[in-house]
């Protein structure tokens, strides 16, 4: 099991966790919800649950838990900016379908 993120995902993750000025790392999680059923969730983190899986990449948390680590494995994390749109953005392996933003997806 692992989730990843890119050069570019990192350095944005670790800017805001810098002018935020606290946090152990980036929970990646999902919610159900969206227009393809589940939608991705970003937070950071203060504090471990339970529950939850970290994974160092790039000198970074990532922390997952338990039940969203079964729509997430192998997903890669990344970042891009177009002109004023910028986001990150979701490449995971198990989704069978995706919303045409991109914020939801469908196992």
């Amino acid at each position: 099991m692992a989730i990843t993120m890119t050069d570019a995902a990192a350095s944005r993750v670790r800017n805001f966790l810098e002018n935020r000025g606290k946090g152990i790392g980036l929970r990646l999680g999902v919610r159900t919800s969206g227009c393809s059923g589940m939608a991705y969730v970003l937070e950071f983190v203060d504090g471990l649950q339970e529950d939850d899986q970290v994974f160092e990449e790039k000198g970074l948390k990532i922390i997952v838990d338990r039940k969203s680590i079964l729509y997430l494995d192998g997903t890669e994390l990344d970042f891009t900016k177009e002109g004023l749109n910028e986001g990150f953005i979701f490449n995971n392996p198990n989704a069978s379908s995706e919303c045409g933003c991109g914020e939801s997806f469908n196992v």
